[in-house]
């Protein structure tokens, strides 16, 4: 009964001891490394090492030796070793520029999802106008329409009507001129070079443009 007590005794007395962070191996390293990238030409002493840090020399060469095993750093004395290896100043060089990337391709993702979703909705509203009968009479554009657009004054436009499913392709250009290629396969296709001009607007429409085409392909 006595030895059990005493056994009891000792099991409330004893504590166990978890690691401090502060002390950690992974602590100390890190500190090491800051100390690494202050000292001239990369090199320490491990004396002052030791001190700086205030733990025991020893721990200090748990954190050398696994360096030295992994080639980034040299003994030059008994107390001195010496970095060899990447520029610490370039690694994190690095790094910021990744990072930097990443974010820029994070923007770039989010902005296509809104563009994606924009299209979408784009289309969703297209659809809904066009197979809305009351809309097919109001179908059409006119000169006057065309003219109103700044952008395209004092230049060629041309104007395409076509029935549906029409497909439409433009090749890659080339240096001397660009190709469209239009087909349809339920009735001809009129396409109209509208000259819009700063003056001179009248009451033209597209019965008044030149046609340049009207065939099925």
């Amino acid at each position: 009964m006595e030895d059990e007590a005493q056994l009891v005794t000792m099991r409330k007395t004893l504590k166990v001891t978890k690691p401090r962070f502060d002390a950690s191996l992974v602590y100390l390293t890190r500190k090491f490394m800051d100390l690494v990238k202050i000292a001239p030409d990369g090199v320490l002493d491990l004396n002052e090492v030791a001190t700086t840090l205030g733990v025991r020399k020893r721990r200090v060469y748990d954190i050398t030796n696994v360096l030295d095993g992994i080639h980034l750093i040299k003994k030059r004395s008994k107390n001195l070793i010496q970095w060899v290896g990447s520029d610490l100043d370039q690694v994190a060089g690095k790094a910021t520029q990744q990072q930097r990337l990443r974010d820029e391709l994070s923007d770039l993702s989010t902005m296509e999802e809104a563009l994606d979703e924009l299209i979408k909705d784009c289309a969703h509203q297209l659809f809904d106008l066009t197979d809305d009968k009351e809309n097919t009479k109001l179908a059409y554009v006119t000169y006057q329409d065309i003219h109103s657009i700044k952008a395209f004054q004092e230049q060629i436009v041309m104007a395409i009507k076509a029935p549906e499913e029409t497909k439409l392709e433009v090749p890659a250009p080339k240096e001397d001129c660009i190709e469209v290629r239009i087909k349809s396969t339920k009735g001809p296709i009129d396409v109209y070079l509208c000259e819009v001009e700063q003056d001179n607007l009248g009451a033209k429409t597209f019965e008044d443009m030149d046609t340049l085409t009207s065939e099925t392909k």
